[in-house]
């Protein structure tokens, strides 16, 4: 194997430079040169959109964010967070990220209180007005690592629904954090729970969809799709609404389920075309997809974003941008934080891009050294929000993209803010939970 790989090298050295030999080269062929090997191609404001108006509906006070995305559905619209932004406090929820763990649970609200859960499996219910402690609880096991690598929280009926990276699906008492029943699965689960119509919706790494009973944990029915070796770490929590659930996998495959006994509506998928790289070749699907309007819109690592008719399965447009992040929907329009940190504004009927905005790619720009990676984005205020591992969080114009503010916080952000009563709250990398109204 290594004599055929030095043949290989020297053979292209000696085809690919002849003037290293006296030989001269032959004339280049005339026209536009473009590298095949381009890992990224922005893309451009299409010009037939220039003219058209960014109109958002009305912002509205959302008292609760009971579950990852707000709502089962995963689209809230235009949240009402107007004015100056002011700390109003901040809080310790735990354990954070270290070198061999990552926070990636994104808290949830209820009734005046908001829930985390950290790296080591304490979940803790805090006051959202003060963020005192009301309490906590541990629901690791004595025999495991106490390391919770993912998983998420919801809220419903009584009951904080976990799912955490030690396989395990726990129900929790609202009132006081006491267990009320816990199910083993044969997976980690790094994605977020969905509830629905008296359904715990569950998805493990091994691509199984699980759909419990809210009342016991009981399995009601299951669905696998592909499985995958390898996969970024988090997951999509899947999309509900109607007699519809969209189960999207690291695999980069998309169901449409029948939410009673699981059967397939529909099928898509979003594997990578064109493999640029080794990341790229990750059809990873970790952000949420989201209905809306008789929509289905997804966007995946392998670089697509695809709109679905969520009856017939049918594709309505595709874009070539992807994200590890999920779409955010506001009437006409669709707001993707791509993987090249791009900004995007999306025609929601057709996916044209309204506008882009490049945002900062490094800490430092002139040396290129420090990567930036973005959270979001989430519409509150007639505001953007996203956040950065550079301990950021920006303020950008849903109307053309430009930087409104920012605000400095604690550590590094890899998970979207949440908004609830007119208050956005920031978990950071350090288990720092900040509250600004």
């Amino acid at each position: 194997m290594i004599r055929v790989l030095l043949i290989i090298l020297t053979s292209s050295l000696i085809g690919g430079c002849g003037g290293w030999f006296g030989k001269q080269l032959a004339k280049p062929v005339p026209g536009k040169r473009i590298s095949v090997m381009s890992l990224v191609q922005s893309l451009k404001p299409n010009p037939k959109l220039a003219k058209v108006v960014v109109r958002l509906p009305g912002p509205f006070k959302n008292q609760n964010w009971p579950q990852a995305g707000g709502r089962p559905s995963h689209a809230m619209h235009h949240l009402s967070a107007g004015g100056d932004l002011n700390r109003l406090w901040e809080a310790d929820i735990g354990a954070g990220s270290s070198s061999n763990t990552q926070l990636i649970t994104e808290p949830v609200i209820y009734n005046g209180r908001i829930y985390t859960m950290d790296v080591k499996a304490t979940v803790r219910a805090l006051e959202a007005e003060t963020g005192r402690t009301l309490w906590r609880v541990n629901i690791s096991q004595s025999d495991e690592d106490n390391k919770n690598f993912g998983g998420g929280l919801a809220v419903s009926n009584g009951k904080l629904f976990i799912t955490t990276g030690l396989a395990n699906v726990v129900a929790l008492d609202l009132k006081n954090g006491e267990i009320m029943w816990t199910r083993a699965l044969n997976g980690p689960v790094r994605a977020p729970p969905t509830i629905f119509k008296g359904r715990v919706f569950v998805l493990t790494i091994a691509n199984e969809l699980h759909a419990l009973s809210e009342v016991n944990g009981q399995t009601l029915w299951t669905h696998i799709g592909i499985a995958e070796m390898t996969g970024l770490l988090g997951g999509a929590a899947p999309a509900a609404k109607g007699s519809i659930v969209i189960s999207a996998y690291s695999s980069g495959e998309i169901f449409a389920l029948r939410i009673e006994n699981g059967r397939v509506v529909w099928s898509d998928s979003l594997t990578a075309i064109r493999r640029t790289s080794p990341i790229s070749a990750l059809a990873h699907i970790r952000g949420r997809p989201l209905i809306d309007n008789g929509h289905v819109i997804v966007t995946a690592n392998s670089g697509r974003t695809i709109s679905i008719n969520l009856r017939t399965g049918a594709r309505i447009w595709e874009k070539a941008v992807g994200s590890v992040n999920g779409p955010w929907v506001a009437g006409d329009f669709i707001y993707v934080l791509s993987g090249l940190g791009e900004l995007l504004c999306l025609s929601r009927r057709t996916g044209g891009v309204r506008w882009v905005s490049q945002l900062q790619r490094y800490e430092d720009e002139k040396t290129q050294e420090g990567p930036v990676y973005w959270t979001g984005p989430v519409l509150a205020g007639d505001r953007l929000l996203i956040g950065g591992s550079h301990k950021e969080v920006w303020s950008i114009s849903p109307y053309n993209g430009s930087i409104l503010g920012r605000i400095k916080v604690s550590g590094p952000v890899f998970i979207p803010p949440i908004v609830a009563n007119d208050t956005i709250y920031i978990l950071s990398d350090n288990a720092r939970l900040l509250a600004l109204r």
